[in-house]
């Protein structure tokens, strides 16, 4: 495979990923880290550190904008949840 389809279907797959999030406003933040170990902020991180190593200007509110669709105060007004106990713990257990 060459360089060009290769890039070209990895941008495709996060396309799918960042629009099947956004289809599961359901799954928590949290819940992605304590299942998998990243969520829709690392995403973000990844986005944006991408951006500055090819010398695009980004900042990370527009990087989490991109990944949550919307600003990301608006998502978390509208989504976020407040985690559960089981979820702090989860998350503590799985990131000491």
């Amino acid at each position: 495979m060459d360089k060009q389809t290769q890039t070209e279907l990895e941008a495709a797959a996060f396309r799918a990923l960042v629009a099947h999030l956004d289809k599961r406003k359901d799954v928590q933040n949290i819940d992605l880290m304590n299942l998998a170990g990243f969520c829709r902020n690392c995403l973000s991180k990844w986005y944006l550190a991408a951006a500055e190593e090819r010398g695009v200007e980004m900042n990370y509110d527009q990087a989490r904008e991109r990944v949550y669709g919307m600003p990301y105060g608006e998502w978390k007004d509208k989504y976020q949840q407040e985690a559960t106990a089981e979820q702090k713990a989860a998350f503590e257990k799985s990131h000491k």
